[in-house]
Order: C-alpha cells, then structure tokens, then sequence
C-alpha cells in the first residue's frame, strides 16, 4: 500500500519508523495518517531542518513518540528528551522507541511549570487531544494528577539548544516562563484557536526575548520556526 508495509504488530511508516498497533492509542484516523507519512509532516520536516550534529533536543508534548523518534533516528542529534503528561502516551512512546531500538531519548512522565508542585491533566476522547486545561478540546474521559517538575531547573540541567513544542493550547502560558537562553532553534505548533492573538504573541514574545527570530523559510499556518541566526541568502 503506497510502498508501506506492515510487519507482525507494527505500522511502518514511509520514513522507516515503527509503531505498535495499538488500538486504544491509534485510532483509525490516526494510523491511516502515520501510514500515508501525512502525520505531523510539516513539524517533522521542520525538525530535521533546523537540527544540527549535537544539538539537545527538548520536545514538550511527546504525542505518540512520532517527532522523538524522527529526531533519534533520522536527525544528527545527540539526545532528546520528552516530556508527556498522559501517562498512556508516555508509555506509548517508550514503546515506539524500543520498537526503534531508539537509545537516545529520555521520556519523562511529567509537565514543566513555574514551579514543582502537581497538576490537574484532562485526557480525552481524541488522546492526542488531551491538555492541562478544562475547557479546551473533546469529552473528558479522565481527570489524571500529573507532576510538575520546575522549567527553570530542568532547562539548566538538559541545556537544550533545540526545542520543539506541541502542548494542546499550553504554550502561552509555559513559554514566557522558561529560560530559553540555550536554544539556538525552536519549532511550535501553535492552538490560536484556544490562545487567541494575546497568546500567539505571548509565544513570539518568549522568543523574540531569547534572542530568536521567526524563520519564515521552515513556518508553516500554525508550525512555527524560530531561529538564533541564518545566512540571509
């Protein structure tokens, strides 16, 4: 099918990659994309763009493991760490990676706040849906505890100088909060439709404040690029 195969109990997309099937995590909308390459495509061609031999990577927002495994496998990074808050998710994607004998990824259990403390976590219906915040999104379906580990001490103890960011609506507010004084690139996907125009400036601010500019050439509708520099032909 379209020069996919699949093999046992894995999808295989077409850029190589393994995913277990299964169905309480790929829905069939969801598996049908990863099988056409269609899933996070223009984020995962931004990635592997901007990301330079040794570059740390921080995903925030791990979804089913699609973008750290792209990083681990196909990109000359060093190491990659994610942070999920769904606990489902977060074991999906270990599993992703072993099936990937992927060994240059840590996934953390966990979300990145002001400060370390604990926090509410809707899951809902649509998974890759799930977020921090109530109102945003479909039917909940569980209210999950979810620890928050302190951005600023985290962000000094990976020194990432990659950060990509998918968090369901959470950027506004995380963003502005974190030192980003490390990253020389930054891919985003932005939620206008949950932040609003003060949010999606809240998230050019951040980075404009860490010194990093919009990167139009690897933006595209709501994936957004930043960068610290780049030649101007």
């Amino acid at each position: 099918m379209d020069g996919v195969r699949i093999e046992q109990d894995m999808i295989t997309t077409p850029r190589g990659l393994l995913f277990p099937r299964d169905m309480e995590v790929l829905k069939p909308r969801i598996a049908s994309s990863l099988r056409r390459g269609l899933y996070e495509k223009q984020e995962g061609d931004a990635v592997l763009r901007v990301i330079q031999p040794d570059d740390v990577v921080l995903e925030l927002g791990g979804g089913l493991g699609f973008i750290s495994a792209l990083i681990a496998k196909k990109s000359p990074a060093a190491h990659v760490h994610v942070y999920e808050a769904n606990r489902d998710l977060a074991d999906y994607i270990g599993r992703v990676h072993t099936a990937n004998e992927i060994e240059n990824a840590t996934v953390h259990h966990a979300m990145l706040g002001k400060r370390k403390g604990t926090k509410d976590f809707y899951v809902r219906g649509n998974v890759l849906a799930s977020s921090a915040d109530e109102a945003n999104g479909d039917v909940i379906v569980r209210t999950d505890t979810v620890d928050v580990v302190n951005a600023g001490q985290q962000a000094k103890a990976i020194k990432p100088t990659v950060l990509v960011c998918d968090v369901e609506g959470g950027e506004a507010e995380l963003l502005p909060e974190m030192d980003l004084s490390t990253l020389r690139a930054a891919v985003i996907e932005l939620h206008p439709q949950w932040i609003g125009p003060e949010g999606v400036n809240a998230v050019f601010g951040a980075m404009m404040a860490a010194g990093l500019a919009y990167f139009p050439k690897l933006s595209t509708q709501k994936v957004v690029t930043f960068r610290r520099a780049w030649p101007l032909r």
